[in-house]
């Protein structure tokens, strides 16, 4: 066992986070690290952009990818997904509902449209399940092997939405036969704490079990100065979540890899700040303070969020597997706030929270849920041609309500709408390319 303490640099200009992770149960987990190449030889990288593990070198697309190590080091600092706008070239990632809906952004193509039912042209892949809803691409990154950001339009393989690129994340799986694990914690300004850890277990000689969690919490920094305002504190949030797999793999030929998560979130929806940009300039108004801020309405946002998926892999003989994937999705959530940026009376005056009108609103999704399931048959890699087909099954179906509110009668509710939207498909897919083995190097 052994122990280090890193310093990172701080994610916010006012923040300073010391980070002390924790190498437990016989050091860092084995399925993070791949062994050191030789002297003078460069690490093979591996990603699966092509819904096979190849090379990155033979695969014929723009992918660019952050390792596990990076990775870790960019969780000590307790932010949500968004730590990865920047990371790579082209992606950016934002959100006008704080850490619980993330829009992506490849090469600027994306969508600004922040409804709860909003396709988004930036496909979202989890442990090879595709998220759909914009509300569950915000799930947690941590313990992964590594993120796959693929730019461009990505054809038949991975569907519709995904004309300006696919991010995939994969989950480090359970390793036969060792029982290690690691934990890591970080602390900063605002009582910022970020726990993060894994722990895998042989069940037997042919299977494992590994689970990882994280928690992150912050306290309230931002106060509302309003004094009849409904939320006095603001900014603060609690944001936890779980992984669990079970690998079972007897022989080459036959494996399954099980996973169950879930995430449990509750904290500030995103402030909204009206008027603090003096006109005609860069510069802040005069009075402008970011640990303050001046609402009358209510702010909250919560989110729920639970799923699975099993993958089965047989060897078929003759250079052909068959994969079958199934994945089952559900998101519960509700954000609040007053989008207005300011308090009564609502008049242009130029200063720091000056409006001209109000409003409160709020959208939620009280019911989701969303089945998958993928049957694909993939040649090896030594014939002269590479290819893959398959079948994939999408089965959506949830519910959508929006709120307005009266913000100078007590926040009193005056406005209400609801969708419900089905969304069920069929599709077929495929691919054929030239074998890894014969394509050239770059």
């Amino acid at each position: 066992m052994h122990h280090s303490i890193a310093r990172r640099l701080p994610s916010h200009p006012h923040h300073v986070i010391v980070a002390a992770v924790i190498a437990a149960l016989g050091g860092a987990a084995g399925a993070q690290q791949t062994p050191a190449p030789e002297t003078g030889q460069l690490q093979t990288i591996t990603v699966t952009a092509e819904r096979r593990t190849e090379n990155v070198q033979q695969v014929p697309n723009s992918v660019s990818v952050l390792p596990s190590e990076l990775l870790d080091v960019l969780n000590t600092s307790g932010q949500d997904v968004r730590m990865l706008s920047g990371r790579v070239p082209s992606l950016n990632i934002e959100s006008s509902f704080g850490r619980a809906f993330p829009r992506f952004y490849i090469r600027g193509y994306g969508n600004t449209d922040f409804r709860l039912n909003a396709s988004q042209p930036v496909s979202l892949v989890y442990d090879d399940v595709v998220q759909e809803n914009p509300i569950l691409k915000g799930f947690p990154a941590f313990d992964l092997a590594r993120v796959e950001v693929l730019r461009g339009p990505q054809g038949s393989l991975f569907g519709r939405n995904t004309p300006a690129g696919v991010v995939k994340f994969e989950s480090n799986r359970p390793v036969k036969g060792k029982f290690e694990g690691y934990g890591s914690i970080s602390a900063g300004t605002f009582s910022t704490v970020n726990l993060e850890g894994a722990l895998n277990v042989p069940t037997s000689s042919d299977s494992a079990l590994r689970i990882s969690l994280m928690n992150q919490t912050r306290s309230d920094w931002v106060e509302n100065t309003y004094a009849p305002g409904l939320t006095q504190d603001l900014e603060g949030y609690r944001d936890s979540a779980v992984r669990a797999q079970w690998l079972v793999e007897p022989s080459k030929d036959f494996s399954i890899l099980a996973n169950v998560h879930a995430r449990d979130y509750k904290g500030s929806a995103r402030l909204f700040r009206a008027n603090i940009i003096e006109p005609g300039t860069n510069n802040f108004v005069a009075g402008f303070n970011e640990n303050k801020i001046a609402n009358d309405g209510k702010n909250e946002s919560e989110l729920q969020n639970y799923g699975g998926n099993l993958r089965l892999r047989f060897g078929l003989g003759s250079g052909l597997t068959l994969h079958s994937i199934t994945g089952y999705e559900q998101v519960k959530t509700f954000s609040r706030g007053d989008i207005d940026g300011g308090p009564p009376p609502y008049v242009f005056g130029g200063g720091a929270g000056s409006i001209p009108f109000y409003s409160e609103t709020a959208d939620g999704i009280p019911k989701h849920s969303q089945w998958t399931q993928e049957f694909r048959v993939e040649s090896d890699n030594k014939a002269a041609l590479a290819w893959q087909a398959g079948v994939f099954l999408f089965k959506e179906d949830y519910k959508v309500e929006s709120f307005s509110y009266d913000s100078t009668n007590a926040s009193a509710q005056e406005g209400y709408q609801r969708i419900r939207q089905k969304n069920d498909a069929v599709a077929l897919f495929g691919a054929v390319a030239a074998s890894g083995d014969l394509r050239p190097s770059i």
